[in-house]
């Protein structure tokens, strides 16, 4: 593991996450004390983090009672606010 410091981080910020996708975590400091890490991607399961949330149970009993809705389609209406500024 590689440490540098926040002037060096300045400096050579392309070079250090470049290095941190080959060789790993790159911990940041700031007079001595560990103030960031720069760690490299890893592959994800290719679900977005969205599709994995699940709803709370208020959330749950507020959309089973209807009082949510499901809102119009607003395609149209954007389309429509579009062609009224067309030049």
């Amino acid at each position: 593991m590689k440490t540098v410091t926040i002037r060096e981080l300045h400096a050579k910020t392309g070079e250090l996450v470049r290095d941190a996708s080959r060789y790993g975590q790159i911990l940041v400091t700031d007079n001595g004390r560990t103030i960031a890490k720069i760690l490299p991607e890893t592959e994800g399961t290719g679900v977005p983090y969205f599709a994995e949330r699940k709803p709370s149970r208020s959330f749950r009993r507020l959309d089973e009672s209807g009082k949510t809705g499901r809102g119009a389609d607003v395609t149209q209406l954007i389309s429509e606010d579009r062609e009224d500024r067309a030049f």
